[in-house]
């Protein structure tokens, strides 16, 4: 079993424990930091979607959403919680050209390995148009490898900004780190990046 195809089974099993301590946790001030680079009305892609917190939040505050999740089970609880249709599709498999405004990969693409990570990043480059923007996050370090069942890919600065010089047409707009906002794992830290096509 490879390392994606292990994440996205302990994603399956665990769905719903998954959604019970992610769904209900205090992200606005991400969430808006993010839609403060883009306009109402705009289209954004909510790539790994898992509870569907973000999506809902986003078309509640007048955006359009692509919801997409590589968990069969984590698409199907979107759209039993919320009424909110989720394609399911690996990070891999995105095609689009100039379709997005924004992309959100909160806490998703951290679980593709290094040379995955080169790919699908610029496959989220060619689907953004013009001057439009990506948030992702990452564990803050440097281990690569599994952790509780599931395959992760950290970063720090200088890990992040090699990463970067690998893609075409994306620059480095904003990077920050932020303490876990789940109670009692406030000791973990995660590495936030605002990119932007040229």
């Amino acid at each position: 079993m490879n390392n994606q195809t292990k994440t996205i089974e302990y994603y399956n099993q665990n769905a719903q424990s998954f959604v019970d301590t992610t769904l209900n946790v205090e992200f606005h001030h991400m969430q808006d930091k993010f839609l403060s680079k883009l306009n109402k009305g705009d289209l954004i892609l909510d790539f790994g979607c898992g509870s569907g917190r973000d999506t809902k939040y986003f078309i509640e505050q007048g955006f359009y959403v692509d919801a997409i999740d590589g968990s069969e089970e984590l698409c199907r609880l979107v759209k039993e919680n919320f009424g909110i249709e989720v394609k399911h599709m690996y990070f891999q498999d995105l095609c689009e050209v100039n379709k997005y405004d924004g992309i959100w990969a909160c806490s998703s693409i951290l679980h593709l390995d290094l040379n995955d990570l080169v790919d699908v990043m610029n496959k989220m480059e060619k689907a953004l148009k013009q001057g439009g923007v990506i948030y992702t996050s990452f564990k803050y370090g440097t281990f690569s490898g599994e952790r509780n069942g599931r395959y992760f890919t950290d970063m720090n600065e200088e890990r992040f900004m090699a990463l970067l010089d690998k893609t075409h047409n994306l620059v480095l707009e904003e990077q920050w780190i932020t303490s876990d906002v789940r109670p009692g794992r406030e000791e973990e830290k995660w590495f936030n990046v605002i990119l932007r096509k040229k």
